[in-house]
């Protein structure tokens, strides 16, 4: 009989919950780990926003696909998923942790009529992947250093962005799905102002800006400011950012993210740019 049934948690293989603490917040920061022995300089890793949402999407498709790499260019790679105490897919701090602080008028208006949470936490937010997160991973793993990669979508994307303009020296390969360019459209062209001060010759930096083709309905012009951001990108300094823009057809601002997690480990997984 179903009362007598004894049932077991589904758990991703090879993979683990660490709590660590940031401004009195506790964080799930979700690891994965490859079945194979790591190369010599070690495993690429991905570190990815939102983890609640996509940590088990992205795991599984790296799992799958990395069995034929020969056919599928993706390759076996380390998975850490920055996440919050919920069972929900997203949580309310992202508004805080993704975001600078604009005027009211820059922001979108809310689509129950209501206010936004609190905003501005994103440059704190960054150090902490970057001063606490990376470096209890690369203790423990076997992380190949020179193949990092950081990946968000949506108000995650935007966050993205902002570490590729300030901060172009953390990561190697940079992920941007449905960036939320509206969102801090000023402090982002700031920002990329600065951005050139900030290349040194020996940096090489690949960059990838992605949209749905449903989610251009015109009131953010999110394809057109992605792209163009690409354009801008690949345009700037002596050649150290690589950066190009793709549309996924018939996606909307939530379907793509399947879509763009196949593509982006398969990005993630190209030889560094030389």
């Amino acid at each position: 009989m179903l009362e007598d049934t004894v049932y077991e948690a589904v758990t991703i293989p090879r993979s683990q919950i660490r709590k660590m603490t940031y401004d009195d917040r506790t964080f799930h920061i979700f690891v994965s780990i490859p079945d194979v022995t790591p190369p010599p300089s070690g495993f690429p890793v991905i570190y990815v926003l939102d983890a609640n949402s996509v940590f088990g999407t992205m795991t599984e498709a790296i799992r799958l696909q990395s069995q034929a790499p020969e056919k599928t260019g993706v390759y076996p790679a380390i998975v850490v998923g920055i996440g919050y105490p919920t069972e929900a897919p997203f949580h309310p701090s992202r508004y805080y942790d993704f975001t600078h602080v604009v005027p009211a008028s820059e922001l979108p208006a809310h689509p129950r009529g209501g206010e936004w949470p609190e905003m501005g936490g994103a440059e704190g937010f960054l150090s902490f992947i970057d001063d606490t997160v990376k470096p209890a991973i690369e203790k423990d793993l076997p992380v190949d250093r020179t193949r990092q990669t950081i990946f968000g979508h949506s108000l995650g994307g935007l966050l993205v962005l902002h570490a590729l303009l300030t901060r172009p020296h953390a990561y190697q390969c940079y992920i941007a799905g449905s960036p939320s360019i509206h969102w801090n459209e000023s402090v982002l062209s700031e920002e990329e102002r600065r951005l050139p001060s900030l290349l040194t010759d020996d940096m090489r930096i690949r960059a990838l800006l992605t949209v749905g083709e449903l989610e251009n309905d015109g009131r953010f012009a999110v394809n057109v400011k992605a792209q163009a951001m690409a354009k801008r990108l690949s345009a700037m300094g002596n050649g150290q950012i690589e950066a190009s823009f793709r549309q996924f057809p018939d996606e909307n601002h939530t379907s793509v993210l399947h879509v763009l997690i196949s593509h982006a480990i398969r990005f993630a997984s190209k030889p560094p740019a030389r």
